[in-house]
C-alpha cells in the first residue's frame, strides 16, 4: 500500500463499507474507491457472526480496491456496539526540570490510565480535556510552559476486549491488518462536523442500524460519549411486525415511503404491501406507514437527549445537534428531531473531501467510513504495525501506551 492511502472499514449492522482515500501533494483528500456489502454477522453493533462478517468485509474491500486499483493490506476499522463506556478521569505528576516536555505529558496520560478496570475491558482512547499547570487551569498543551506540577483531565472511552478481539479476528481473517481501532461516532465526527460547531457546542447523532451513536463536542474537543442499542433495525421490525410483511419488505417500505414525521406524509397517497403466501395484496395510506415510524424514531431521540442531558452539556450545544448514519435517512428526522430535542438539527453529509468520488460518498450512510479514512490521515495512522499481538494478548501495557502517546500527540495538535 502506497504511503498516503488509507482504508477505512466500518463494519455495521447492516453493511460493511469500506472506503479508500489518497492524499496529494497539497494534503487534498480524494476518495479513491468505495466498497459496500450487506452484511448479517453482527448484532447491536457487535460480531456474533465471524464467517459472515469476514465475508463482507473481503466483498466490501475487493470492491473498493477495483474501484481504486490499489492493493489493500492494512486498514483502520471501526467499533461500536452499547458495550462501549466513557468516563472522565485526573492525573497528576511532578515536573523535575521545571519545563513540561513531551515526555512529562505521557507520564501524565499513562497515570490516567491506572484506573481499576474490569478484566473484560480495554481502553481505545484517551482524549485530553484540559491541562492544570501549577493550579493554573484552561491550558490546551503545556508542553514547553514553567511549573513543578502538571494535571490533566482526560476522557477515557473503553469497550469489551471480546468485542475488540472479534473485530481484529474478522480483519485479518479476510486478508488484512488492523492499523487501528476507532470509536465510531469520534470517527464519523470528523466527516460530517466543521470545526467551528466543535468550538461552539454540538452533539452528533449517528443513527445505524444496531446501534446509535451518540458524541458531545465543545472547544474542539469531545466531552461525551455513548452508543445505544436502538436503531434503525428497529423501525424495520416495527413496520414487519404492524404491517405483517417480510424483513426485507419492510426495509424497501421504510426506504422508499417512510417519513418520520406522520403529519408531513399525504393522507391520499396509497403504498401496496405484497401479500404473504399467496395471499392478496394489500392496500394502505402512506400515514398509517408514518404512524408506526415516528414513534420509534421519537424513542430514539429522547434516548440520545437523556445521554446529551448526562454529559452535562446539554445547556452548551450552541449550534444543536447534527444527525447522520443510514437510519438517519428517513425523510424529516432533521425536524422530529428539533422537535424532541428542542434544539436545531442539520442532516450531516461527509465533507472536507477535495476529488475522486466525492459524489458517490456524499451520503450520511458514508458518514463512519469516511470520517475513519480523514481520521487516519489526521493521526498520520498510514502503514504502521498491526496491533492485534497486542489486542490478542489482552491489550499489553506498552503498545497500548505507544498507541494511545501517538493518539495523544495528534489531539495536542488539533487543540
Amino acid at each position: 500500500m502506497s504511503e498516503n492511502i488509507v482504508v477505512g472499514v466500518d463494519i455495521g449492522t447492516t453493511k460493511v463499507c469500506a472506503v479508500v482515500a489518497g492524499t496529494d501533494d497539497l494534503d487534498r483528500v480524494n476518495i479513491l474507491g468505495v466498497g459496500m456489502a450487506p452484511s448479517d454477522g453482527l448484532n447491536r453493533g457487535v460480531v456474533v457472526n465471524i464467517d459472515r462478517t469476514v465475508a463482507a468485509v473481503r466483498e466490501a474491500v475487493e470492491e473498493a480496491e477495483r474501484a481504486a486499483g490499489v492493493e489493500v493490506r492494512e486498514v483502520i476499522v471501526g467499533i461500536a456496539g452499547d458495550h462501549v463506556q466513557s468516563f472522565q478521569t485526573r492525573g497528576v505528576v511532578t515536573i523535575n526540570a521545571n519545563e513540561i516536555t513531551q515526555n512529562d505529558v505521557q507520564r501524565l496520560l499513562e497515570d490516567t490510565t491506572h484506573v481499576a478496570l474490569p478484566a473484560d475491558r480495554e481502553i481505545l482512547h484517551v482524549i485530553p480535556q484540559e491541562f492544570i499547570v501549577d493550579g493554573q487551569d484552561g491550558v490546551a498543551d503545556p508542553v514547553g510552559m514553567s511549573g513543578v506540577r502538571l494535571e490533566g483531565d482526560v476522557h477515557i472511552i473503553t469497550g469489551l476486549v471480546s468485542a475488540a478481539k472479534n473485530i481484529y479476528r474478522c480483519i485479518e481473517k479476510a486478508g488484512f491488518q488492523v492499523s487501528d481501532l476507532v470509536l465510531e461516532p469520534l470517527a464519523s465526527s470528523f466527516s460530517v462536523l466543521h470545526e467551528d460547531e466543535k468550538e461552539v457546542g454540538v452533539a452528533i447523532i449517528d443513527i445505524g442500524g444496531g446501534t446509535t451513536d451518540i458524541a458531545v463536542f465543545e472547544d474542539h474537543t469531545i466531552r461525551h460519549t455513548a452508543v445505544i442499542a436502538v436503531a434503525g433495525d428497529k423501525v424495520t421490525d416495527d413496520i414487519r411486525k404492524g404491517l405483517g410483511v417480510m424483513r426485507n419488505q419492510a426495509e424497501q417500505l421504510k426506504r422508499q415511503f417512510g417519513v418520520a414525521l406522520a403529519e408531513q406524509a399525504g393522507t391520499n397517497e396509497k403504498i401496496e404491501i405484497p401479500g404473504i403466501g399467496g395471499r392478496d395484496e394489500k392496500t394502505i395510506g402512506r400515514d398509517t406507514l408514518a404512524q408506526i415510524i415516528q414513534p420509534r424514531m421519537e424513542e430514539i431521540l429522547e434516548i440520545a437527549q437523556m445521554e446529551i442531558k448526562r454529559s452535562g452539556y446539554g445547556r452548551h450545544l450552541g449550534v444543536g445537534c447534527v444527525l447522520t448514519g443510514g437510519g438517519s435517512l428517513v425523510p424529516h428526522t432533521d425536524e422530529l428531531a428539533a422537535e424532541v430535542l428542542g434544539m436545531e438539527a442539520r442532516a450531516g453529509r461527509p465533507m472536507g473531501l477535495s476529488g475522486g468520488l466525492v459524489e458517490e460518498v456524499s451520503d450520511p450512510k458514508y458518514a463512519t467510513g469516511v470520517g475513519l479514512v480523514l481520521y487516519g490521515m489526521r493521526h498520520d495512522i498510514i502503514g504502521g504495525n498491526t496491533l492485534s499481538d497486542e489486542v490478542q494478548a489482552g491489550g499489553a501495557g506498552e503498545s497500548l501506551m505507544v498507541r494511545i502517546a501517538r493518539r495523544m500527540k495528534a489531539w495536542f495538535d488539533e487543540l
